[in-house]
């Protein structure tokens, strides 16, 4: 065991594959990175080769190790965490894909989650996955395949078809199929999987019109599930969970009441509420945080479907920047937004309002609006919306919060995250190692096979780098608050379904 002296932590996102070697002490020791394609084949829609995304996560672990100057014998375990509710399908025979993966942004799916509404299923889909009928979850778009794609509902229902996330994917790939395994927080972003029993549920399979068959066994998300083959050959995989429990457990946010947000391609902020599972009556979701041994815990989430895809709007489509960094100094070029708000609605509007009818809005606008009005509206929007959620949250566990703990890309821009401060009232706080996603990956690998001791070793290991602390006056913030409601009631509902 010794010989092994790093964790390998695989982070399989949106828009890249990444691998770190990490190290007992939770320092990263290599890090590779490989982009990917985004396939838009029609508005609305958003889809990935799954060989790329098998491909690019290949490569940057393979990178990564050279980059650290190791090899697989060195390392004690593999954790994976991954783009949540992306949906794959596959023939288990020949492992090959029968479509493209459905991307967790895809909305193609909206009239048929509105048909479940209409049919009177929600109230038994929140109180058994507790999630809300959405085209966001792995359900509907599971669905769409098998009715779409010639043939696959035919075979599927032959047990010839396996459905995965994208941690069963990898999985199954790194083992050359001898696995198909997905931990307990994929699992519950399917709105196929219950949460209490923690088993896939036989009445929602039914009403999604899904077969038994195609599920992957579901594991925890700390406890050796697999033993890779190919290059890692020997390797277990130890650590599973989608990215948001990653960085929750990565940010030890460890006991209830403590909150993370993490600023990524979407805003995912969410709630440790302990070992019971906290029904939601502000249209926030319930999901399992992780389950380490036979001890899960829960948390309460908002998912807000638009962050850091707000600042590449910026950069590629209105080219208002070159880079990603540049958001900054443009908003602060101005001390306010001059009175402009920018709903970023581009796939609908996530949680506390769920509207996937809504669309983006530019509001506000007038002859002397410049670019940097834009800009530090863009930054507002994206933190006005983490305002609404933890409302929502604060309503329904009664918790107060006391600090917000930030990762991702986007936490990196200190303007956004003391705009974050102000509109809150809280103080918000950056951690040194920004790596919260994979280094939550890493501890639950690392926990599974005691590469550390125990979750209280792991959590000294947590430091803050940066606290901002709110500056913003009440009133400005109360003014600011309630433009943002209008320009939200502005941005309802304008795709008609």
């Amino acid at each position: 065991m010794n010989a092994r002296r790093y964790i390998l932590a695989l982070d399989q996102g949106t828009t890249s594959s990444r691998a770190m070697v990490i190290d007992r002490a939770g320092a990263v020791q290599s890090l590779a990175q490989r982009s990917f394609p985004q396939i838009y084949p029609q508005p609305g829609w958003v889809e990935h080769d799954p060989m790329d995304l098998w491909s690019t996560q290949a490569g940057s672990a393979a990178e990564a190790l050279a980059g650290a100057g190791i090899g697989s014998s060195e390392i004690a375990a593999i954790g994976i965490t991954n783009q949540r509710e992306t949906t794959l399908v596959w023939d288990r025979r020949t492992g090959d894909p029968v479509y493209n993966a459905i991307v967790w942004q895809d909305r193609r799916t909206s009239e048929f989650c509105d048909q479940l509404r209409a049919e009177g299923h929600a109230d038994l889909i929140q109180q058994r996955s507790g999630l809300l009928p959405d085209a966001y979850f792995s359900g509907s778009k599971i669905r769409w395949i098998l009715d779409r794609v010639p043939d696959a509902k035919q075979r599927a229902e032959r047990g010839e078809l396996a459905f995965g996330t994208v941690d069963a994917w990898l999985v199954w790939k790194l083992t050359d199929g001898a696995r198909h395994v997905c931990d307990v927080t994929n699992a519950s972003r399917t709105m196929l999987f219950n949460i209490h029993t923690q088993q896939w549920d036989e009445e929602l399979l039914a009403i999604l019109g899904v077969p038994r068959s195609m599920l992957p066994e579901v594991v925890p998300s700390s406890g050796v599930c697999a033993t890779a083959t190919g290059a890692f050959a020997g390797v277990p995989i130890a650590g599973m969970a989608g990215d948001q429990q990653a960085a929750l457990f990565g940010q030890m946010c460890t006991a209830p009441g403590m909150v993370k947000c993490t600023f990524g391609t979407g805003s995912f902020m969410l709630l440790n509420t302990g070992a019971t599972p906290m029904p939601s009556r502000n249209r926030l979701l319930t999901t399992i945080a992780w389950r380490i041994g036979d001890q899960t815990t829960y948390a309460l989430e908002g998912s807000m479907l638009m962050a850091g895809a707000v600042v590449q709007w910026l950069r590629d489509e209105l080219q208002l920047i070159r880079t990603s960094a540049e958001v900054e100094s443009l908003a602060a070029s101005v001390p306010d937004s001059g009175g402009v708000v920018l709903v970023p609605a581009f796939s609908g509007l996530g949680a506390p309002h769920w509207d996937q009818y809504a669309r983006g809005a530019l509001l506000g606008m007038t002859r002397g609006t410049n670019k940097g009005h834009v800009a530090r509206a863009a930054l507002e929007g994206i933190a006005l919306q983490a305002v609404d959620v933890l409302d929502a949250m604060h309503a329904d566990s009664g918790l107060a919060l006391t600090e917000l703990r930030v990762d991702g890309g986007a936490a990196a821009n200190n303007l956004l995250m003391q705009l974050q401060a102000d509109l809150l009232g809280v103080p918000v706080v950056r951690p040194q190692n920004s790596e919260a996603t994979v280094l939550g990956a890493a501890y639950l690998a690392g926990l599974a096979v005691g590469f550390w001791s125990s979750i209280e070793a792991v959590s000294q290991q947590w430091q803050a780098e940066r606290v901002f602390t709110p500056a913003m006056s009440v009133d400005t913030r109360d003014r600011m608050r309630s433009q943002w409601r209008r320009a939200l009631e502005r941005a309802a509902g304008w795709e008609q379904p």
